[in-house]
């Protein structure tokens, strides 16, 4: 069968290095298959099988440096999930026996207790005696911490895969957000991220386990690990074994493109995860082990560990480049017994092939992603932008306002002015008045008092504030140490447990004292606790955005998406909207992937329409690097127009996955939770809720005039004229620049600003057929 694209030139930066103990892993892996009843009697495997997929060399390349014991038992490791992974396909997958697939997967949960005292169930298949027999072998020698991430992620891996399963018979392809994050669970990466803190004997400190660096780099690993296995395992699994979940034939729908251009997006995004890898670890790393104080030990486990996903990454792109589970030409030309053939590469770059020759392919792999590394410190800020129409976003909820609106929209004023948001330099009464921000919070929350509208009505004028506060205060002045300071006093101010709080300063910490008090004061401490964490990973996300302004660098794109729900508050209006559900709602039914779906969906439809809006004031006004439109642009080298189509369709596609998730996902998960009809309920108008959070984000963006014809709040010096008022261009706002106007280009004041109308119902797909011939998909 002819190969249904040309493998890209992938960027491999570092060279992959053969673990000395491959042959012991071999046999020893070999023999252990056979006892756990994996090759003969299994009807998954046969002895052929099992020697071209060659998983000993797999892991022999991923972890080079570990002793021969703790290759053997990776090894096993790696037999038993590429078992699992074909066994689920044989016996679920291919007759979409959804209830039989749940069952068997609930089941495996015995077998992997965090307490290793703790008895399990007799084994009745090979994949739960292959389990129990791994967990016995595997959890004595790390910590309890260790144990419960692996069994997580485990978990993960295994339970995910209905997620699969529901794609197969439903027929139903994901659009890219949805793919990227589910497949990190099913793909089973960060299952392996923790086997490298085993093989590497370094575990990683639990005190910074969670944090966004450690985060950041597993989930870079995980995207890198699983777009690099989809590039060659597209003609295995979508043309012979009818999976949908592979990022080429997700980009090939999205983008409506050719089978190749796909492959070469999905490589170029790989390209963008391994360089977020490499940014993460020179420029995150540091500060967070000074923050948290970390001896050298640890921040050497953490360097270890750092080294063994590096390994990892290099030595399994070698791997695919030889087994002969996947597409690469090594089943016509090698060794089948050990999948050791020369894989078939196209390219002038691509370089000598062969054992021992990966070495030699290091220019070229440097030189694939030299592009794409540097394109993103490119960027040349304040660029003009033409006029645009916003496009007819489908979005299946109408606005409703909240009664007192009008009183409210006072009330807001009065407390801002109060609070010295008004008085400080960078808003004035006009500008707060135009935001008109108590109109977004009238339809987030269109029932209810009018205290309770008020306090909604200043989370968001806080959160809005604080937004442009850190660009002017620290953005300008690329104070990134006096930020963090900052951020870890404003933090003070929301006391969890009677603890002393510092007096406020400023507005911007009166009015997060005042906000905290009115908010988290009834709440219990574990509620209070939960909803301070929510803010702070705001604040923090700020910092994110300064880092990358000291940079000029522009965001890669999955981390921008990610980071944006937060920068966007999206995470703070979420949790203000469970504060309603009480403790009815348990703590599984949120982590379920229906609800984290429903979530995610709708807060990425929210903050999109804030970028397509704020695209001028942000690009031109501001010299911002964090809008969708501009990562786009970026990432596919296109203009604005294209961008601007993608960005339309990602929202549509986000909007119709939550459509599908509250009418699909959500009633389902009710029935596997058995969960009571008080749960249900809270979550069916949680649902409603959020429908009305996005309906009434679009009409504040239509209605406000912080968007249509911006001005910047604090100009910039080559910005001002130093003459009187008004001797040039516009009047600025009051504050920090006095009686200063704002320079306005002559060939900018004539041009009409962006115009905020329909272009037409079914525009945007007119449109797509110019996208899909004029992207350059790299």
């Amino acid at each position: 069968m002819p190969q249904p694209f040309e493998l890209p030139q992938f960027y491999v930066p570092y060279p992959a290095r053969l673990n000395p103990h491959l042959a012991g892993a071999r046999e020893h892996s070999k023999a252990w298959a056979r006892r756990m009843r994996m090759i003969e009697g299994s009807d998954i495997w046969d002895e052929h099988d099992f020697d071209s997929h060659d998983y000993a060399l797999l892991c022999a390349y991923t972890h080079p440096d570990c002793t021969g014991p703790q290759l053997d038992l990776v090894t096993d490791w790696y037999v038993w999930v590429f078992f699992f992974d074909d066994h689920f396909l044989d016996i679920f997958k291919r007759t979409h026996d959804t209830a039989g697939a749940k069952a068997y997967l609930e089941r495996l949960r015995a077998f992997m207790p965090v307490d290793p005292t703790t008895p399990i169930p007799a084994p009745t298949n090979q994949v739960e005696e292959g389990l129990a027999d791994l967990w016995a072998r595997t959890v004595p020698s790390m910590s309890q911490d260790w144990r419960e991430r692996f069994a997580e992620s485990t978990q993960a891996l295994l339970e995910e895969s209905l997620w699969e399963l529901a794609n197969i018979n439903e027929g139903r392809v994901a659009n890219p957000v949805e793919y990227i994050e589910m497949r990190r669970k099913v793909g089973g990466a960060p299952w392996s991220a923790n086997l490298v803190e085993y093989a590497a004997g370094a575990e990683v400190p639990a005190v910074i386990a969670a944090s966004r660096p450690m985060r950041v780099l597993k989930d870079t690993f995980a995207d890198g690990v699983h777009l690099r296995n989809d590039l060659f395992s597209y003609q295995r699994e979508v043309e012979n074994e009818g999976e949908n979940a592979n990022a080429i034939l997700v980009f090939e729908k999205f983008l409506g493109c050719t089978t190749q251009e796909a492959a070469d997006a999905v490589n170029e995004l790989l390209t963008s995860r391994l360089h977020q890898f490499e940014h993460t670890t020179f420029t995150e790393l540091p500060p967070l082990f000074v923050e948290h104080g970390l001896d050298p030990q640890s921040c050497i486990d953490v360097m270890a560990y750092v080294k063994g996903l590096q390994d990892w990454q290099s030595g399994g792109h070698e791997w695919h480049m030889r087994s002969s589970r996947y597409m690469n030409g090594a089943g016509a030309t090698g060794d089948s017994a050990g999948g050791l053939g020369t894989p078939t590469v196209t390219g002038v770059l691509a370089g000598p092939q062969g054992m021992g020759t990966s070495a030699a392919r290091i220019l070229p792999g440097l030189v694939a992603g030299l592009n794409s590394g540097l394109r993103g410190f490119t960027h040349v800020p304040f660029q003009p932008v033409e006029p645009y129409d916003i496009p007819d976003f489908y979005l299946p909820f109408a606005p409703r306002l909240n009664r007192h609106l009008d009183t409210s929209r006072e009330n807001v004023v009065e407390w801002a002015a109060r609070m010295g948001i008004t008085g400080e330099g960078i808003w004035d009464e006009r500008a707060l008045r135009g935001f008109d921000l108590p109109l977004c919070a009238a339809g987030i929350a269109p029932d209810v008092s009018l205290e309770q509208l008020d306090v909604a009505s200043g989370w968001l004028t806080w959160g809005t504030y604080g937004d442009d506060y850190y660009p002017i205060v620290f953005g300008r002045s690329l104070d990134q140490v006096g930020a963090k300071a900052y951020t870890e006093r404003l933090k003070t101010l929301m006391p969890v447990d009677g603890e002393a709080a510092p007096v406020p300063t400023d507005a911007l910490e009166r009015a997060l004292a005042d906000l905290w008090a009115r908010t988290a004061g009834p709440m219990p401490p574990a509620s209070r606790l939960r909803f301070r964490r929510t803010i702070e990973e705001m604040m923090d996300s700020w910092l994110w955005e300064l880092a990358n302004m000291a940079l000029n660098r522009i965001p890669d794109p999955v981390d921008y998406i990610e980071m944006r729900r937060r920068t966007f508050g999206s995470d703070l209006t979420k949790s203000l909207s469970r504060l309603s559900h009480g403790e009815v709602v348990p703590d599984q039914a949120y982590s379920s992937r229906a609800v984290q779906a429903m979530e995610n969906s709708a807060a990425d439809f929210g903050w999109m329409i804030n970028d397509v809006f704020s695209y001028r004031k942000e690009i031109e006004v501001e010299g911002e690097l964090h809008n969708l439109l501009l990562v786009v642009r970026d990432f596919f080298g296109c203009d604005f127009d294209q961008a601007l189509v993608i960005v339309n369709d990602l929202m549509t596609s986000r909007m119709r996955e939550f459509e599908r998730v509250v009418a699909v996902e959500l009633p389902a998960m009710y029935e596997d939770l058995d969960l009571a009809p008080a749960a249900r309920e809270a979550l069916d108008g949680y649902a409603v809720a959020l429908g009305d959070w996005n309906a009434a984000i679009l009409k504040w963006h239509q209605d406000c005039r912080r968007y249509a014809d911006p001005e910047p709040l604090v100009p910039f010096p080559w910005q001002v004229a130093r003459g009187p008022a008004g001797s040039a261009g516009r009047a600025g706002p009051a504050g920090p620049v006095g009686s200063a106007a704002v320079r306005v280009p002559a060939e900018a004041s004539t041009l009409p600003r962006v115009r905020y109308g329909p272009r037409g119902l079914g525009t945007s797909a007119a449109r797509v057929a110019g996208l899909r011939a004029g992207v350059a998909v790299r």
